[in-house]
């Protein structure tokens, strides 16, 4: 427990001053619906899902769901569009622009820096240990000033694939005065459990998901904040009305309820995972493949560059992170499908 966390101090008065539109779907779902100017005619298709009228703003089905399957309350979930809008409400809830200060771990997702500078919050970093991509917790806390609001951290890391180890995560969540946000996106190809449900331990604990990676659910852009329920209540206060259409509600949905398929799949990503580790190390262009709990791998490379633009020329595209700290000579590539990694796998040997 956090008990030098106070939330009400963290939050912007502004928005603690903030009326949110009231958008008629709120009142009322069924009857002769006239009070939203929505079509009458209809969709100008057959159409079985009343796709002219407006979704449920609060979610409250899909909440429910995400619920139960991660063990929380529905009133510690909010739903977003990807994880970026999580992330774009908790800038607007608790920096201030030109004066708060976020904290980030690099190499990370790149995200938490552009949402700081959209709405023009300074970043402070603190790298992550070279050795290992751990998060020095010593240093991170040393690092906060003042001002500084937000933490970020990325478990299991992109673009690394690491998961941070559970005493680093509790440390700094147990002694940072400000919002801890987790963004676990790839937790499902962990062995480590969620810190979903340890929300109702922490009150300044957010955590991050998404069914964009162990869903296979990219294109319908559905992101999962978990926080306690005052945090989720500013959200639901600030975000746009209707921000989760019908359609994507409709898939997520889907999504769960096939969770079984969706634990299968992941578990045998993680199995092609391992195989294509091992004929990673085997080429003679591959000076090191790092250890990864995610849907990748972080492969340093004799001369990434090349590699990489050797690649795309057969179009087989990776990404080039040798950009990143830490990450020299670095690509990071996702695990395929037995023949497509079979397919980058022989590219690679032609290259040396």
């Amino acid at each position: 427990m956090n008990r030098s966390f106070d939330l009400e101090k963290l939050v912007r008065p502004n928005i603690k001053k903030l009326v949110p539109y009231h958008s008629a779907r709120e009142d009322f779902g069924k009857g002769l619906l006239l009070d939203a100017n929505e079509n009458s005619l209809g969709a100008p298709f057959p159409d079985d899902q009343q796709l002219h009228r407006y979704p449920d703003p609060k979610q409250t089905k899909l909440r429910e769901l995400i619920a139960e399957w991660r063990g929380v309350r529905a009133q510690n979930v909010f739903t977003g569009v990807g994880s970026d809008e999580g992330i774009d409400l908790l800038y607007r809830i608790f920096c201030q622009p030109g004066q708060d200060r976020v904290l980030t771990t690099p190499p990370t997702y790149g995200m938490y820096n552009v949402s700081a500078n959209i709405h023009d919050i300074a970043v402070d970093e603190v790298l992550l240990d070279e050795e290992d991509f751990q998060p020095p917790a010593d240093k991170i806390l040393e690092a906060v000033k003042p001002n500084t609001k937000i933490l970020f951290l990325c478990s299991p890391n992109n673009p690394t694939g690491n998961t941070f180890k559970p005493e680093k995560i509790r440390t700094l969540v147990e002694n940072f005065r400000g919002i801890v946000i987790l963004d676990e996106a790839y937790i499902d190809f962990s062995d480590q459990e969620s810190w979903a449900s340890k929300i109702a331990d922490y009150p300044n604990l957010v955590v991050l998901q998404t069914l964009s990676k162990s869903f296979g659910l990219a294109g319908i852009r559905l992101g999962i904040t978990y926080a306690q329920e005052d945090i989720i209540n500013y959200m639901m206060k600030v975000k746009a009305p209707y921000n989760i259409n019908k359609l994507t509600a409709e898939k997520a949905i889907d999504g769960l309820q096939n969770w079984e398929t969706v634990q299968f799949r992941a578990d045998a990503i993680k199995k092609e995972r391992k195989q294509l580790a091992d004929k990673l190390k085997q080429l003679k262009i591959v000076h090191h493949v790092y250890e990864s709990d995610a849907n990748f791998l972080l492969t340093k490379f004799t001369d990434a560059r090349e590699v990489y633009n050797q690649l795309a020329e057969q179009y087989i595209i990776i990404r080039y992170r040798g950009d990143q700290p830490h990450c020299e000579n670095c690509l990071r590539i996702t695990v395929g499908t037995p023949d497509e990694n079979e397919r980058l796998i022989s590219a690679l040997k032609k290259l040396g």
